[in-house]
């Protein structure tokens, strides 16, 4: 019997780590099912934008509303090399992962696992400590975590819990995203690149530990600051990446963010080095550069 059991979790462990030298497409997994955002756009769209790529084979995991049917909702994570995590209980602190789902996905993480934490999804689960160790950085009172911001000598700036504010945002606008430190993710982009419409968080907040800020922005419509737009962290063995890009409001249908080629270029490469740890996708000729936005037309989106 121990024999069996040893096997087992040796065979778990694998079907992980197995996808750092994986056959394409790669498996990956959006669990969705609430949010304060238009989660059920979202899920579509990074769904046809990551197989648009060739690289991926998608699914969704939606949790039950139902009580009863929540309890059951047994998703396999170790099925998938990435999970994109699309829930957000901001306005609903009721709403929740079962407690088996929260155990089974630090298990996965810890493991070796990819972890894509999708815009509003680090707004989530405040109760959960793990969570918070996964996710770096997210929408938290001052009171909790240290919020990061870069100076004008891009350095890093750890503004300690009740100083600063909690985590906010202005309006919606065509930031400059601002590499600050190279990666893989990364490789090859130009050292700014605008992004469509999107939102720049100030006061980011969390325990941000062992964490490694890719890119930041200038937030010219509230705080005047300079805050980080991407993230990633090392968890166990695993990786996530958070980022606060990829906004999509309820009524909203194909909206800039998502059209943004660097977004959705960004959005490919990141899931791939979260599955494999090296990118293969290419950074296509029409990226944008530092002045001007890079849009997938309309006409062309989601065929």
């Amino acid at each position: 019997m121990f024999k069996f059991w040893i096997t087992c979790l040796l065979c778990g462990l694998f079907s992980i780590h197995s996808f750092g030298q994986s056959k394409y497409p790669i498996p990956v997994l959006i669990v969705d099912g609430f949010s304060n955002h238009d989660w059920k756009q979202t899920s579509s769209v990074t769904r046809w934008i990551l197989e648009s790529s060739g690289l991926f084979k998608v699914d969704i995991a939606t949790i039950p509303s139902d009580t009863i049917e929540q309890i059951q909702w047994r998703p396999t994570f170790n099925k998938y090399a990435v999970i994109i995590q699309n829930t957000n209980n901001i306005q609903n602190s009721k709403l929740r992962w079962p407690r088996h789902a929260e155990l089974a996905l630090e298990a996965y993480v810890k493991n070796g696992g990819g972890l894509y934490i999708l815009h509003s999804a680090n707004n989530a689960f405040p109760h959960w400590q793990e969570y918070d160790k996964m996710i770096g950085l997210g929408w938290r009172p001052n009171t909790f975590g240290y919020a990061l911001e870069i100076d004008s000598n891009r350095n890093i700036i750890r503004i300690p819990p009740g100083e600063g504010k909690g985590t906010g945002h202005g309006d919606r606008f065509d930031a400059v995203i601002n590499i600050l430190t190279p990666h893989p993710i990364n490789s090859g982009y130009p050292p700014k690149w605008k992004t469509a419409n999107t939102e720049v968080y100030d006061y980011p907040r969390g325990l941000a530990e062992n964490i490694t800020i890719l890119s930041y922005a200038y937030d010219s419509t509230s705080s005047h600051k300079m805050w980080p737009v991407e993230w990633v962290i090392a968890y166990g063995r695993g990786r996530v990446y958070n980022s606060s890009m990829g906004h999509l409001w309820q009524g909203e249908t194909y909206p800039p963010a998502y059209r943004c080629i660097g977004f959705q270029t960004t959005m490919i490469r990141a899931t791939e080095w979260l599955a494999t740890g090296r990118i293969t996708y290419n950074i296509p000729d029409n990226f944008p550069t530092p002045n001007l936005v890079s849009l997938r037309n309309e006409t062309d989106f989601m065929k």
